[in-house]
């Protein structure tokens, strides 16, 4: 029977025992607010970081968990959403017969890798994008830059194994290239790949020649931190155009392959695109043949026998991440259901685990916040009236989601067969990948959501304008229907104004209200905002995550900006309710002021454990700063959270005001 799982009274919304009081909140606030809590919640082997999102998506994975088992155990008509939840599950965690089948359900992918002939390698490389494999580069629809409310096609750099470029080319990371070689060699060689290619016993000396195309490629790739300008990603052209730049491939045929008829398409980096068709035209073809098998081998190894998730886990959780142990299985089966039959599972989820007046609260605080941002935005002493006019139009046409779609996909056309774990990965693939290029060329869909209902996260969606909060993230420590709203400001609250603010960050300030590329800023109000961001910049560069290793201010700049500005709106759209109801918020709670109680919320989000290993992996390829200075850096741009605590100038928490970013 299922249960609605119900949130612990805490009437504060602070949990003291997650304190650490040994520390004063001047001197390392995160420590402070969140000490109590690393304390108690040690990392667990299966985590390279484990923090109040992961305990809020664990609990999430068990409510799936329960109403999938529960589907798993009964019949069901085929091709019911019942069956295909039930059945992927069941099959997910029949271990046995996976043992049994081993290598065998990538053996004929392979086989036709092997056969691949320079001739009709365009032909191959559209087979494998229609598996969802995209080895050297991706092919998506995304938004016309010049008319959000179509979808073009976008060729994107891609295709690296271990993942960022630097890994490639930066000298210290040459112990990571190792392992890389290691963990090829040992699929090359348990796949059967290097018996049917011809190179068995060779294993490594191949490995080594994919690392050197990968390298070659890696070479080739633009800098994440250049890609944050949207303007260098696009480049529109015909596809007579795009096929003079890669002669290599036959364009035409890659289409045609795919069902695609286009007049035009946007390339997201040309250097790489040139770069990539010469290097096609000299790489030995044995090379690109195990580069590809590689590229299968890789992707369907998390669904193959023990072998093949031993080594891939060894790699990709123990290396690059630091983790002990891979994570149970039925928390991955289930993680690969959320992954191919999303929607289906979170219309389940909702009508479980989410009130409607989780809902209608949310919908409040949207409201607020949107308030929020617009007083901010007037009051701003640092833009003209006509850019504050723009900013104030793109706020107002925000479109909001919360807690679940209006309309749910359809997944009549996958089917769930009990053949094997893998074959229905690959049915799920082609499913997703013929329903995502449908989509070129056609209208967009403004009801179509990027994340499932049950995920803990949100986002903002320049293109279409919108701002997302599935129904997983709206529960404690981000939303509490039982605490004191201070709390909720600090929480929830900052995750709206994070996303509100997104849509005038470094990247979406250059979209319109409509989700068109478009610079509707002056010139004197652009290079404010600029020199207001270096302020961010500048603080996160100089900050030492690890002994020699600093944060990259410049790729993180985009949700440093959010998180600056997230907290300032909220904490505007708070002090307006205390103002205008004074019974809507209580005063001193738990020894915290409403204030104070804001500020130890924001950091409860951010609580967290993390592997050394982990620090250097996330610091080169998130977005994100890590957790301690999401918390004890941004908090130090911020004036309302020197009032609350009392921050001296000889206090560490201090920064000097001129040193402060001011920008929502």
């Amino acid at each position: 029977m299922i249960t609605k799982v119900k949130p612990k009274k805490n009437k504060s919304g602070v949990t003291l025992m997650n304190l650490d009081k040994s520390v004063k909140p001047t001197d390392d606030f995160y420590q402070y607010a969140c000490g109590g809590w690393m304390k108690l919640n040690p990392l667990k082997d299966e985590y390279a970081r484990y923090g109040s999102f992961d305990v809020l998506a664990e609990n999430n994975q068990k409510q799936l968990q329960e109403l999938v088992v529960n589907l798993s155990k009964k019949k069901y008509a085929v091709g019911t959403i019942e069956q295909k939840v039930g059945d992927l599950y069941t099959i997910g965690m029949d271990t046995v017969k996976i043992e049994k089948q081993g290598a065998e359900p990538i053996q004929k992918a392979l086989k036709t890798v092997a056969a691949i002939q320079r001739n009709n390698l365009t032909a191959a490389l559209a087979d494998m994008a229609l598996e969802g494999y995209y080895p050297f580069f991706g092919l998506f629809g995304s938004s016309d830059p010049d008319n959000s409310a179509m979808t073009m096609a976008y060729f994107w750099q891609t295709g690296l194994g271990i993942g960022d470029r630097d890994y490639y080319l930066d000298a210290d990371q040459k112990h990571i290239r190792d392992e890389y070689v290691k963990l090829m060699t040992k699929m090359f060689s348990i796949s059967g790949y290097s018996e049917m290619a011809g190179f068995k016993g060779n294993e490594q000396v191949m490995a080594k020649k994919v690392l050197a195309l990968e390298t070659a490629m890696a070479n080739f790739f633009v800098d994440k931190t250049v890609l944050r300008d949207p303007y260098q990603t696009i480049h529109k052209m015909t596809p007579a155009e795009f096929q003079k730049m890669i002669p290599s491939l036959d364009l035409t045929q890659y289409l045609n392959k795919l069902n695609l008829k286009l007049d035009t398409v946007n390339v997201g980096q040309p250097t790489y695109f040139a770069g990539l068709s010469n290097l096609l035209a000299i790489a030995d073809m044995d090379i690109i043949r195990a580069y590809l098998a590689w590229n299968v081998i890789n992707g369907a190894a998390p669904f193959l026998s023990s072998e093949f998730v031993d080594a891939s886990f060894d790699f990709y959780g123990k290396t690059l991440s630091g983790k002990v142990e891979n994570s149970q299985r039925w928390k991955r089966v289930i993680n690969t259901i959320d992954g191919t039959l999303g929607e289906a599972l979170g219309q389940m989820y909702v009508k479980a685990y989410f009130p409607a007046e989780a809902k209608a609260r949310m919908e409040q605080l949207v409201r607020n916040l949107q308030w929020a941002l617009g007083e901010r935005i007037k009051n701003s002493t640092w833009m003209t009236e006509a850019t504050k006019k723009n900013a104030l139009d793109k706020l107002a046409a925000f479109r909001v989601k919360i807690g679940y779609p209006d309309q749910w996909r359809d997944y009549s056309a996958l089917d769930i067969k009990d053949d094997s774990y893998y074959a229905n990965i690959q049915r799920a693939n082609r499913f997703e990948t013929a329903y995502r290029l449908s989509k070129i060329g056609k209208p967009v869909d403004p009801t179509e959501w990027q994340m499932t209902p049950q995920t803990v996260n949100a986002y903002y969606e320049p293109n279409t304008n919108e701002i997302c909060f599935p129904a997983g993230i709206l529960q404690p420590p981000f939303f509490d229907m039982n605490a004191d709203d201070a709390a909720n400001y600090g929480a929830i609250g900052v995750v709206i104004g994070h996303e509100m603010t997104h849509g005038f960050d470094d990247q979406g300030r250059n979209y319109d209200l409509k989700g068109n590329l478009t610079d509707w800023w002056t010139e004197a109000d652009a290079q404010a905002f600029t020199d207001r961001a270096q302020l961010i910049v500048d603080h996160f560069n100089s900050i030492e995550v690890a002994p020699g290793v600093f944060a990259n201010g410049a790729f993180t700049l985009g949700e440093n900006i959010a998180d600056n500005g997230g907290l300032n709106v909220s904490f505007t759209a708070m002090k307006k309710a205390m103002k205008d109801n004074p019974n809507a918020i209580k005063g001193m709670m738990d020894e915290f002021t409403p204030e104070q109680r804001f500020f130890l919320a924001y950091a409860a989000v951010w609580a967290a454990n993390i592997r050394h290993e982990e620090i250097l992996r996330r610091t080169k390829t998130d977005p994100h700063a890590l957790g301690r200075w999401r918390v004890n850096a941004t908090l130090r741009h911020i004036d309302a959270f020197y009032d609350a605590f009392n921050v001296k100038p000889t206090d560490p928490m201090w920064m000097a005001p001129e040193k402060r970013a001011h920008i929502w």
